[in-house]
């Protein structure tokens, strides 16, 4: 029986077979086959010790906040457990993959720029890595910026003394002898070139924002062998660094360049809202790129409306008032009538896509009929007042339904489709899918879908006609942190894979509370000047090298306010709040704020107070 204390993905993947999980983009992700144990994130209250006699360990995180190992057997037994309130698998996290300073308004030899550095702020980076070797991230001595290196891979954390160690060993292999943390995509070593080198030996003509700033770096482990990090990971390595900021006594400036399209972005996950409390510990600042999804064609919202009286349904096991048995039987889509009402949302599905899920997001106090076509022509229809996991085949894809219903940090309703080949076939059927959605009763009629990450299915793969709207990764679409979105500096314009946000003022005809705007502002994300790896520098584009100009800013604002003594309490949300003031327009964005750039483009001289 499911339970309500589990996040629906959680339910399904306990529903499903390890051999059919195994196929699945998401539902394996968390377990450990060798182990047969679950890695899960868990909102608690009271003590915990208990769980020790299940033979479940404990990492206590912030908040309330744990990440639990648990043992197969015991997961049914978890959920009954009074002090925890709600249970979620790990997701997996993706990058978000000219120079910006006089861009950003901090210009090389100004009088700003000789004032403030970022020295005495600490600059996190939690991301792949840095090549620690980069003249970048050495003071004038040579000696190391970075105060602490932790790398979850190696599960080892590095002092400041230990990299001077390295450092001085001579050459490069002699160094990782000392220190063998590296940086093997480089994506680590550009966000924190940006967003605090100081450029070397070329000086202001490669440096990034806050050149003088301390560093804390964490690279993310990943348990797996398909290479991506999972949110526990990155809950781990937030929980470090506002630990280390107030054993160090620091302002704090964090940045988070990746995220994932899983989940109904609105800032209900235990990830998100584990960031709020983060974001509210210490003197810290938080920020996140806003993912490349913009113009990946992996969202389509849209409303539903009951102009008339209901048609009735006809079809294979269905009845005439529109409601549905709950025969999990297939039929052809021309036993299907369309009427008027009907949304029809279609996705195309390249050739050799081996696994893709779907979620689908609407109001609980809705009811729809939701009918999958395959390119063939199969289909079944699901009611979603019928909760629970159903099972389809439609030629040589097999389908797992999940129709959610809401949670103790969730109101909306989830209805996911796992789609995996079928027994003797190794991938999806490729065309023109569909997705009809019949209203039976409509309140708000508003619905979303997404696909996963563009980093992980074909280009082919995508719906037909998407909505670039309500494209934000998460986890920045959570409210307590400065979301980052990407434009081009060159042009003054908007990146059109820059991922959007949502103002809604369609569904409530008004202007939105500030709260909910995202993202909070844009800055340089094309074509960024970053040092690379191997010690030299390159061009970089996503909001990944977005986000880190606005991590420096803010460290900037935290060194005038904290550091120099100008406002002790600049850090949070007034930080944000002299952001968003300070942006100035870009091109082609008439009104603010907007959901592409929310507040404009990062300006950190105007955001200074004066």
């Amino acid at each position: 029986m499911d339970s309500q204390k589990n996040e629906n993905l959680l339910n399904l993947a306990l529903d499903t077979s390890l051999a059919e999980r195994e196929r699945s983009l998401e539902l394996n992700v968390g377990y450990d086959a060798e182990e047969k144990t679950w890695e899960v994130i868990v909102k608690y209250h009271g003590s915990l010790e208990e769980l020790a006699d299940l033979g479940i360990r404990v990492e206590e995180l912030i908040a309330g906040y744990a990440i639990l190992t648990v043992p197969e057997t015991q997961m049914d037994r978890l959920s009954q457990i009074a002090q925890i309130e709600y249970v979620e698998k790990p997701k997996r996290l993706f990058f978000s993959d000219l120079q910006g300073l006089s861009a950003s308004c901090f210009v090389p030899g100004s009088a700003l720029y000789r004032e403030l550095s970022g020295k005495g702020v600490l600059v996190a980076v939690i991301d792949s890595g840095i090549s620690y070797w980069n003249a970048d991230f050495r003071k004038a001595d040579g000696s190391t910026r970075i105060r602490y290196l932790w790398d979850q891979v190696l599960d080892r954390e590095f002092s400041a003394q230990e990299i001077d160690a390295a450092l001085m060993a001579g050459d490069r292999q002699a160094a990782l002898q000392l220190v063998p943390s590296i940086d093997t995509s480089g994506h680590g070593t550009a966000v924190a070139g940006i967003a605090a080198g100081n450029g070397g030996e070329h000086g202001a003509a490669y440096a990034g924002i806050a050149g003088e700033s301390d560093l804390l770096i964490v690279r993310l482990g990943m348990p797996q062998a398909d290479s991506f990090p999972r949110t526990t990971e990155l809950m781990r390595a937030l929980t470090y660094v506002v630990n280390k900021a107030r054993e160090l006594a620091m302002p704090l400036a964090v940045n988070l360049s990746f995220g994932n399209t899983y989940g109904a972005h609105n800032g209900s996950s235990l990830l998100e809202r584990f960031l709020n409390n983060i974001a509210e510990i210490g003197r810290t600042v938080i920020c996140v790129g806003s993912g490349n999804e913009g113009a990946s064609g992996g969202h389509v919202g849209g409303s539903l409306r009951a102009d008339g009286a209901f048609t009735g349904y006809t079809g294979s096991g269905r009845q005439a008032d529109g409601t549905n048995p709950g025969v999990t039987d297939v039929v052809n889509v021309n036993d299907i009538d369309v009427t008027a009402q009907d949304a029809v949302v279609e996705m195309t599905v390249g050739a050799y896509e081996s696994a893709l899920n779907v979620q689908l997001w609407k109001e609980y106090a809705d009811r729809y009929l939701v009918t999958a076509v395959s390119p063939s022509g199969e289909a079944f229809t699901a009611d979603t007042d019928r909760p629970g996991k159903q099972v389809y085949r439609l030629g040589q894809t097999q389908i797992l339904f999940y129709n959610g219903e809401p949670a103790p940090y969730m109101t909306g309703q989830e209805l996911y489709f796992d789609f995996l080949p079928t027994a003797g076939s190794s991938y999806l059927e490729q065309g023109v899918w569909s997705f009809r959605l019949r209203p039976l009763r409509v309140v708000t009629g508003n619905y979303t879908f997404y696909l996963p990450s563009a980093a992980v299915r074909s280009a082919d793969t995508r719906f037909v006609r998407p909505t670039p709207d309500v494209t934000l990764t998460i986890p920045s679409t959570a409210s307590g942190v400065i979301t980052v979105g990407a434009y081009d500096p060159v042009y003054e314009a908007y990146a059109d894979f820059s991922g959007r946000g949502y103002l809604y003022q369609e569904q409530v005809n008004s202007r939105t509370s500030d709260a909910y705007v995202k993202p909070d502002l844009v800055a340089p994300g094309v074509g960024v000047i970053a040092p690379d790896r191997d010690g030299g520098y390159t061009p970089v584009t996503g909001t990944s090298f977005a986000a880190p100009f606005v991590t420096g800013a803010a460290a900037l604002l935290m060194q005038w306010g904290i550091v120099l003594g100008n406002d002790p309490y600049l850090y949070g949300e007034k930080v944000k709040a002299y952001l968003r003031k300070g942006a100035k327009p870009i091109r082609g964005v008439a009104e603010y704020p907007d959901a592409r750039a929310g507040y404009g483009a990062l300006c950190v001289e105007n955001s200074l107070p004066t």
